[in-house]
């Protein structure tokens, strides 16, 4: 076996790698870092072997097949018991699940390297200097093979290309060596190289790296006699005249021998004249005279064929093979170069050019797949945003080359109109048209020419006095057109921009809306605390600890102002609102204007006398459209010429009013569901609208700021529509003034409450005042619409009314707040207070809110109380005395079983007093316990109280059925087992399980003697194994 190895045979190993593991991507990654390992010699070859057969074990046909890429003397044997066993130099390693074991073996001298290398033909001519054959690693081949996919990674197709010819030729050469010499292989070694060449072009080094896997292409190359010879009689033998300039040029011996590769192939007849011309370009196009001399050697004519572009950069995807983890760092994004790079040819720098430009660093991006951090998606708005900013570029682009190409040819017209015929006969164009690129005016002709650009360029190039003229006027007539278009898609993208550029900018309102939906929903504010008290009993629980008393949630109130604000927007929507009776209205205004003021410290609103008159006028406005003659109340009045009577006030003189302008006070409130839901939606409005307010007022003060600098600094008056995104045409100017960005965010809420805005307008209108801190408004018509709802019920429902009637009542008792320094004084009254809310309440949860006003700050708290819980030692009243003294009344046949179960009873606890000490503690901790609750006659076990019970012939019954179900479960259970063992388990597999477990068979294993016991358990029949270990004994 050749010591070269192929590449095709480490592509073969890896594929079958991946089949056989492509549901653990993990056995292949840890198969790549032992060889990276043992290329780097953290291990040894031994210490590789072993890493694999342990990663492959149950693979014989993957452990077998390592042994292709091991070095001379080394060996891997996979026996039939899954024993590996590893011939190095001098020893066998046998490698078993218990551990490995070394045999020394006579040394044995290794054959001569010489006499293993094939030998290579014989010429007469003298030969090249060649590098000497060396072995190549397994990892140089894996690392060729990850270049070529990282160079091709846009180009997939030619990577697959590649791979399809190597293992065609694979097939090829297993094909020869099983016949043994009677089939000849369709595929030489020559045409892989020349299928590869025309697959690899212009990429030198691929193609230099690839001939050190293909020793008989070598061999066939190493002198110049053999293209003299009969297999290159295509060519003249004056070819050799171009030899030592070619290898003069190249400089390279590498590169010297695949230029003769390309001459071998051609002479073969395996690649054509123009491929040849191809193939040799990388070679000598960088010397046009040799070039130029070789293709006219050759016959080659340029015209019969369509001239090639050259490529912009013929050294696309080399930066893909850098390291960059490995090169210098300057901060996490940029990497620098390796010296050894080879930097790319610009034609058109100058000496500045070369002075202030980069060449060194490179943006080193970390992609998702590197890190468990996930970027933001773009949005709608912002992929519309960005699809503009691409399209305006690519037309830019289009433009601007079309007019450097006017540019360009308009100065050789120029030239040309200055010289005379017969110079003007004479004159040619090189490549790049009179210009400094190749590329940019050739890309501006193939635009506008299609397929006869090439055409086009060859008349450019030979007769420029015709041709420039005509294409010049074609390109104007195109830089017209397109212009023409540009100033249309202006217009198109302006309009775009104008409409999404704020949208873009608001990553958080998109999802806001419908997240905020749930948020404000009253099942999740009720679930919101139910959760914070269940976490906090199971945490006293699993301490076993009383739960703790104290509030489950602090809620702020920042600004006092904000109150009137907030009432002004409910109250607003509340007399809009048809369906709420006239009485309910006026409730509604006192409990916002009077009774939430009060509880929060704040100033009372206004509550004018013709209120209720206006709202019933309004009422009737809407619903008609005309002003509606008044009801009964209205009638009254106009005939006995007197208003109608004032509704009493609700929340007059109460402990809560006298506290205000006080400090260091609390108001107390118990509360059911819709008075804590209230409050919660009351106070998310207060602290959205002072959030908006606060910014108003940043905007404000930044505006001043910036007014000033210009002023002061600049000595210019700004304008509001000299802002960048308004001079970019980007959004138009508002004509609203920064100061009054708060009035008008209120006055726009109202419209949208009413239906005179909608609520596209409403969005688009906040995002220009408040950008990206408009989001939090979005939902403010929802929110003062669920207010609205809670405030109905709360006025109609006859558990809130209570609950209110309740706290004024107890209010005169002073059992409702007062100064935090005689709280104590007053904790009789509350308690009282407390246990009829939670009478009051028994249906619901009942809430403790507690309004504090210390240092000016007013927070409320909410704690959600534990009705559940009961004292037992209080006084029973007589009404239940009076009903568990009552003589039971029972169904005859109910008192016959329990009857029967009594006699039961006294037999099993006489039993039980006979049975023994055991039984008598037994029966001593059963402790069942239980309470009733007074208030709602419900009964509560008792924590940590347990009972059990059971039929009293239940443990007879399962004596008796015992072995009837145990069989059956055994049976149905060895069935089972049985049919998978028929499917899965071989004949041999089932000897070898019954040999290891009697310990027969196995090598390497300590001298043991296992014996077999029969035992019957749960009426089934068991096998019982006993080993007992020996002295182990030396054998021969």
């Amino acid at each position: 076996m050749s010591l070269s190895l192929q590449v095709e045979d480490a592509l073969s190993y890896l594929d079958q790698v991946k089949l056989q593991f492509g549901s653990q991507p993990q056995v292949y990654n840890d198969f790549l870092d032992i060889m990276k390992e043992f290329k780097s010699q953290s291990i040894d070859t031994p210490g590789v072997i072993s890493r694999v057969s342990q990663l492959f074990k149950g693979h014989p046909d993957l452990i077998m097949g390592f042994n292709t890429f091991l070095p001379p003397g080394y060996k891997i044997e996979v026996q039939t018991n899954d024993l590996v066993n590893v011939t190095t130099p001098g020893q066998i390693h046998h490698i078993t699940p218990h551990g490995i074991s070394v045999q020394n073996i006579p040394q044995v001298p290794p054959p001569q390297l010489q006499s293993q290398l094939p030998t290579p033909p014989t010429t007469a001519a003298v030969p090249l200097p060649t590098p000497p054959t060396s072995p190549v690693e397994f990892n140089h081949a894996i690392n060729y093979v990850n270049k070529i996919k990282n160079r091709f990674q846009g180009q997939p197709d030619i990577y697959k290309a590649f791979l399809e010819i190597l293992h065609t030729y694979q097939k090829e050469q297993r094909n020869a060596k099983e016949a043994g010499g009677n089939y000849t292989p369709a595929l030489t070694e020559q045409e892989v190289y020349a299928q590869v060449a025309r697959l690899f072009k212009n990429q030198e080094d691929l193609l230099s790296e690839f001939g050190q896997f293909l020793p008989d292409a070598n061999s066939s190359v190493v002198s110049a006699g053999d293209l003299v010879g009969g297999r290159c009689s295509k060519l003249p033998i004056k070819h050799c005249l171009c030899g030592p300039q070619v290898r003069k040029a190249l400089r390279s011996s590498e590169a010297y021998e695949n230029f003769l590769r390309c001459l071998v192939i051609f002479n073969e007849e395996v690649i054509s004249r123009a491929e040849l011309v191809q193939l040799v370009l990388p070679f000598l196009g960088k010397f046009p005279e040799l070039f130029t001399w070789f293709k006219n050697f050759l016959g080659y004519r340029e015209s019969s064929h369509i001239e090639s572009f050259p490529k912009e950069r013929a050294t696309e995807g080399i930066a893909m093979e850098i390291d960059y983890a490995s090169c210098k760092r300057l901060g996490s994004s940029y990497r620098a170069l390796p010296k050894s790079y080879q930097q790319p040819k610009c034609t058109g720098r100058t000496p500045l050019c070369k002075e202030v430009l980069n060449d060194t660093w490179v943006s080193f991006p970390s992609w998702s797949e590197d890190s468990t951090f996930v970027s933001s998606k773009k949005t709608q708005y912002e992929e519309h945003i960005y699809r503009c900013e691409d399209e305006r570029f690519e037309l830019d682009v289009v433009l601007e080359t079309n007019l450097a190409t006017i540019r360009v040819l308009e100065a050789v017209q120029k030239r040309l109109s200055r010289m005379s015929a017969e110079e003007q006969a004479r004159f040619r164009l090189d490549s790049s048209l009179g210009g400094s690129s190749e590329v940019i005016h050739r890309k501006a002709i193939h635009r506008i020419y299609g397929d006869k650009a090439p055409d086009i360029i060859d008349g450019l190039k030979k007769n420029p006095a015709v041709s420039v003229p005509i294409v010049l006027k074609r390109l104007k007539i195109k830089e017209e057109e397109w212009r023409e278009a540009q100033r249309g898609f202006n217009k198109i993208w302006r309009e775009q921009n104008e409409k999404y550029y704020l949208k873009s900018l608001d990553h958080q309102g998109i999802n806001f809306k419908q997240n905020d939906t749930k948020v404000l929903r009253s099942k999740n504010l009720l679930n919101e605390i139910e959760t914070i008290y269940d976490e906090r009993q199971e945490q006293a629980s699993e301490e076993n600890a009383a739960p703790p008393s104290g509030p489950h949630l602090t809620l702020p109130y920042e600004d006092s102002q904000i109150l009137e604000d907030a009432a002004a927007l409910i109250i607003h929507h509340v007399k809009r609102q048809a369906g709420i009776q006239k009485e309910d209205k006026y409730k509604i205004k006192q409990v916002v204007h009077h009774f939430l003021p009060d509880m929060l410290f704040a100033r009372r609103g206004e509550l004018s006398d013709l209120e209720p008159e206006d709202e019933d006028d309004e009422a009737d406005m809407d619903e008609g459209g005309a002003k509606k003659p008044n009801g009964l109340a209205g009638g009254e009045a106009g005939a006995g010429g007197t208003s109608p009577a004032k509704p009493k006030l609700l929340f007059s003189g109460t402990a809560a009013q006298k506290l205000l302008g006080s400090d260091e006070v609390y108001n107390l409130f118990y509360v059911n569901n819709n008075w804590y839901i209230l409050l919660r939606l009351h106070q998310i409005l207060c602290a959205r609208l002072l959030r908006i307010y606060t910014q108003a007022e940043r905007q404000i003060e930044e505006d001043c700021r910036e007014r000033e600098w210009e002023q002061e600094v600049l000595g210019l008056r700004r304008d509001k529509s000299d802002s960048p995104a308004v001079q970019l045409r980007l959004k138009e100017p508002l004509d609203i003034e920064v100061e009054d960005y708060y009035s008008a965010f209120l006055e726009m809420v109202r419209n949208l409450l009413d239906g005179n805005m909608d609520a596209t307008q409403y969005e688009d209108s906040l995002r220009e005042m408040f950008t990206i801190h408009a989001y939090i408004a979005f939902t403010m018509d929802k929110l003062i619409q669920s207010i609205v709802r809670q405030l109905q019920h709360i006025v109609s429902d006859e558990i809130c009314v209570q609950v209110t009637d309740l706290y004024l009542s107890e209010s005169s008792n002073g059992a409702t707040g007062g100064t935090l320094s005689t709280q104590a004084s007053r904790a009789g009254p509350e308690a009282a207070y407390q246990r009829k809310a939670e009478q009051l309440m028994s249906d619901e949860n009942c809430f403790k809110l507690t309004f504090v006003k210390s240092r000016g700050q007013v927070q409320v708290t909410v704690e959600l109380l534990d009705t559940e819980e009961e004292n037992l030692d209080e006084p029973v009243e007589a009404e239940l005395r009076e009903h568990l003294a009552e003589k039971p009344v029972f169904l005859p046949r109910n008192l016959r079983q329990i009857r029967k179960c009594q006699r039961g009873r006294e037999q099993q606890e006489k039993e039980a007093k006979e049975g023994g000490r055991k039984s008598a503690e037994n029966a001593e901790n059963v402790k069942m316990e239980c309470m009733f609750k007074l208030n709602s006659y419900k009964m509560v076990y008792v924590f940590k109280s347990e009972d059990y019970m059971y039929r009293r012939t239940a443990l007879l019954r399962a004596h008796q059925s015992h072995q009837r179900v145990s069989t059956r479960l055994h049976r149905r259970f060895q069935a089972w087992v049985d049919d998978w063992v028929r499917s899965h388990v071989m004949p041999d597999m089932a000897a070898d399980c019954n040999q290891w477990l009697m310990g027969e068979g196995r090598e390497g294993l300590l001298p043991c003697t296992t014996v077999r016991e029969s035992e019957i358990l749960h009426f089934m029949s068991i096998n019982k194994y006993h080993v007992k270990y020996g002295v182990a004994s030396k054998g021969p």
